[in-house]
């Protein structure tokens, strides 16, 4: 299969017509119609069906040709992307992270970053489910993790960041948010979202809660359906506070409770690259010299 041939299926699934796609790519419509025919023979079933009124694409067709599109779409980006990457650098780095707002200092970061490393680029992969896997395959270089989540991986450097707390989230209308501190009793009589691949943590707090009979809850499928129920009134949450994006749109307390996070990040043991090294020592220290930043 080749790009053209990529290029001609999604033309003709298009336009549903040989001349015009043909005409479109800048081709007669014998060689069109040959390489339509090649690519059908090669994926072994019909893309189209051809009729006295024109052409329509097979059900199988239909299905293909949504993932050529997609493919086309990804090759488009890699091409972009080599050519970005050729034209001004060297290296490239690599960072997997569950959220873009887990790591709030990861613009400041690559700023200062590429003004010692010009050549070598900060790549952010935002991975809220693979993010481990992509890393074990040597996917991406650095991994934003949850200490407990690494603590059974071989061949790692698990370097401590920050510990991160426990906070209430609610609307900034809910009295809740006049608050300096929330403890266990301002909670009852209140409705809490709990699950949404919670943290053992925070789990354990959240277990704590609910045991008392004293509140209602009910479970949420991921932060940002969590995020929009509370924007709807319907109930707050407690939420690590390396997911708080610092935008203002509710209001973020922190809980008086002893857990937290310890949040790390992962490097490759036999990645000896001097600029990962000094990419990882600008993050700690953007972290070390912000001690009153909640977190």
């Amino acid at each position: 299969m080749t790009t053209k041939q990529i290029e001609y299926c999604i033309e003709l699934a298009r336009t549903l017509n040989f001349s015009r796609a043909a005409e479109n790519s800048f081709v007669s419509q014998p060689t069109f119609s040959y390489q339509i025919k090649l690519l059908e023979e090669e994926v072994g079933f019909s893309i189209f069906d051809r009729n006295g009124k024109g052409v329509a694409l097979t059900p199988a067709g239909a299905q293909f040709v949504n993932f050529l599109t997609g493919m086309q779409a990804d090759l488009k980006r890699a091409i972009e992307q080599g050519q970005n990457f050729s034209a001004k650098y060297k290296d490239s780095i690599s960072i997997s992270l569950m959220v873009r707002q887990a790591l709030y200092f990861l613009p400041e970061a690559i700023r200062v970053f590429e003004k010692e490393y010009p050549d070598v680029q900060i790549t952010p992969k935002f991975q809220y489910e693979n993010g481990i896997d992509d890393f074990l395959r040597n996917e991406t270089d650095i991994l934003f993790a949850l200490k407990e989540q690494t603590n059974q991986i071989p061949g790692i450097t698990v370097r401590h960041l920050f510990d991160s707390h426990i906070y209430l989230i609610t609307n900034k209308t809910d009295p809740l948010a006049r608050k300096n501190l929330i403890n266990e009793s301002d909670l009852y009589g209140k409705t809490l979202m709990v699950g949404g691949g919670s943290p053992a943590q925070l789990r354990a707090v959240q277990h704590r809660l609910v045991s008392t009979g004293k509140l209602n809850y009910f479970n949420s499928a991921d932060h940002d359906t969590t995020l929009t129920n509370i924007a709807a009134e319907k109930g707050v949450c407690l939420a690590p506070g390396f997911l708080n994006d610092h935008s203002g749109q509710f209001a973020w307390i922190p809980f008086d409770c002893e857990e937290t996070f310890s949040c790390v990040l992962c490097t490759h043991k036999d990645d000896k690259r001097e600029a990962l090294d000094a990419f990882v020592s600008i993050l700690k220290k953007l972290y070390r010299e912000t001690i009153a930043f909640p977190l």
